[in-house]
């Protein structure tokens, strides 16, 4: 089943898509007091499967060399209908990337971190360049950042100038004097609503660019997770001086199973019109170099879609796991399967077979991760 906000070949509005799936996620899901887990719920039949499987490309790269990136980056655009129906003319753009930790966190040693957690600029400053072409009037680069050194230490200040792009920090209401309210629609899980920059409800289009990885309580962090950092510091912690959202968390034996619900309420919130997954070098048992069994590693893909759930179900194979795998099992060793979650409810597929795949074979290119335990 196809992503509701892709089942056509233009994008939809953000109200569009709650009335899709209001209806759908009414009859499956009672609605959810915040810090109340309900069932997850069963399938749905309001949101009808498209008669076309969603596409999913694939490509190869050894380096982050500028003109190999956008030469590939071209070739995933190409394969999965390129950009005409997303990006319209005069339209405003947002892209999510993830710059988690900061420049204050020490890196893997002997590897940066663009090199290994957080998305590499490249990879941003190529999928830029053609939403330019595609005739954006705007673009935004957007990330809730750890510190503000972060876009000039790792690039992002040069990129978006050389795009015409402004650098926005989500954990701020700036440009505006106030945050959003955004809610997630009927059947929210743990947040009826969550506290946005108002400029995540004004783009047209909205854009994923998440670095490949395993996540210690998310178990995958691909293109859906990457909207963790959407959400604004100050309003998802528990105490003041907290520099993560530990509100998102709670308490330890609540993670593994608050966190992949409210990975589906935040992307029912703001639904991804477009992915696309810096998997060039990367780095495996876990997030950030916070986690100790974190390793670099370099699969040398990028892989992209217009359906997140059927990208990141990609994305999974080629790191050797099933996105369809049972809770607590690799690579979902800490908690449920937010894949899982988001097929039920109707927002996708979480198998393979329910996806075309276009470039390399999986079995040709996949790298296997090493879990995070």
């Amino acid at each position: 089943m196809s992503h509701p906000c892709h089942r056509h070949a233009h994008t939809i509005s953000r109200r569009e898509f709650l009335g899709v799936m209001g209806a759908a996620a009414a009859t499956a899901v009672a609605t959810a007091c915040q810090g109340s887990l309900p069932a997850a719920p069963a399938a749905t039949s309001a949101v009808k499967a498209s008669d076309a499987k969603p596409v999913v490309a694939i490509a190869q790269a050894a380096s982050y060399d500028p003109a190999l990136i956008r030469r590939q980056v071209r070739s995933l655009l190409d394969a999965t209908g390129g950009l005409k129906g997303i990006v319209k003319p005069g339209s405003k753009v947002a892209i999510k990337v993830n710059l988690t930790g900061g420049v204050g966190t020490r890196p893997i040693p002997g590897v940066s971190a663009i090199e290994s957690y957080v998305t590499h600029p490249e990879v941003v400053r190529a999928l830029g360049e053609f939403v330019r072409e595609a005739g954006a009037k705007e673009l935004y680069i957007v990330e809730a950042v750890y510190e503000n050194a972060s876009w000039t230490e790792w690039g992002y200040e040069d990129m978006a100038k050389s795009l015409g792009a402004k650098l926005i920090d989500l954990n701020q209401a700036l440009p505006y004097t106030d945050f959003a309210k955004v809610p997630v629609g009927n059947g929210a899980f743990l947040y009826q609503s969550f506290n946005l920059n108002h400029i995540l409800e004004e783009v047209d289009t909205f854009m994923s660019v998440p670095k490949m990885k395993t996540h210690n309580t998310a178990g995958i962090t691909l293109s859906m997770k990457n909207l963790f950092g959407l959400a604004p510091l100050r309003f998802y912690r528990l105490k003041e001086q907290d520099n993560s959202r530990t509100g998102f968390h709670g308490a330890a034996a609540e993670a593994g199973t608050r966190v992949p619900h409210i990975i589906v309420d935040i992307n029912r919130a703001r639904p991804i019109n477009f992915a696309l997954v810096d998997g060039v070098k990367s780095s495996e048992g876990g997030e950030g170099p916070w986690i100790k069994s974190i390793q670099a590693i370099e699969p040398g893909l990028l892989f992209a879609g217009a359906d997140p759930l059927a990208t990141d179900t990609v994305g999974t194979a080629l790191m050797g796991f099933d996105a369809a795998a049972p809770a607590m099992t690799e690579p979902f060793v800490h908690g449920d399967n937010h894949f899982a979650i988001a097929a039920r409810i109707g927002l996708g597929s979480n198998r393979l077979s329910d996806v075309t795949v276009v470039g390399p074979a999986i079995s040709d290119v996949m790298k296997k991760f090493k879990a995070s335990y």
